[in-house]
């Protein structure tokens, strides 16, 4: 009988309880979604700020029209970027979890940006010096590692046995 109820407290003991939120943790739960909203909605802002800008500037250079190519391209690479974090972050608030996935892609956009941007340097400018033409060389060459490794990890990701909806929203 006293073995009983030993397992009986033993039981009730280890049964999880709910948690009670306080009035501070609910609050600082708001806070903290309030500010997500804030950079969902500055990211949004900048990206449109970025669109409409390089628009204007590729539209009003004619004359230079491989530099203005090269520099729309640019600008909207970064309008995508910016895009892709608002959407990793609203659906971080639907989710309640940071998925890997998207923050490798963006990786990946930033650096084929990278990579753009060092070899339209290297073919655009007629006269290079030998040590910003080795600079911009390491760049590119940092570039193109930075998108080999996180293609890596976006393959391992793939083969890891792990659905996409549980690494992706």
């Amino acid at each position: 009988m006293l073995f009983a109820l030993w397992c009986a407290v033993m039981e009730s003991s280890s049964a999880p309880r709910e948690r009670q939120d306080t009035a501070a943790d609910t609050s600082i739960r708001w806070f903290i979604v309030a500010i997500e909203y804030a950079i969902i909605t500055s990211l949004l802002l900048v990206a449109g700020i970025v669109l409409v800008r390089t628009l204007i500037d590729f539209l009003s250079r004619w004359g230079s029209f491989p530099q203005t190519v090269v520099a729309a391209i640019d600008g909207i690479l970064v309008v995508i970027i910016l895009l892709d974090i608002a959407h990793t972050v609203f659906g971080h608030l639907r989710a309640s979890v940071f998925p890997v996935r998207p923050f490798l892609v963006i990786g990946i956009l930033a650096g084929v940006r990278d990579i753009l941007s060092a070899s339209a340097h290297l073919t655009l400018s007629s006269t290079l010096s030998k040590s910003d033409f080795n600079d911009t060389l390491i760049s590119l060459g940092v570039g193109v590692g930075v998108v080999v490794f996180l293609l890596l990890g976006l393959l391992v990701l793939r083969f890891s046995g792990l659905r996409e909806d549980q690494y992706d929203d």
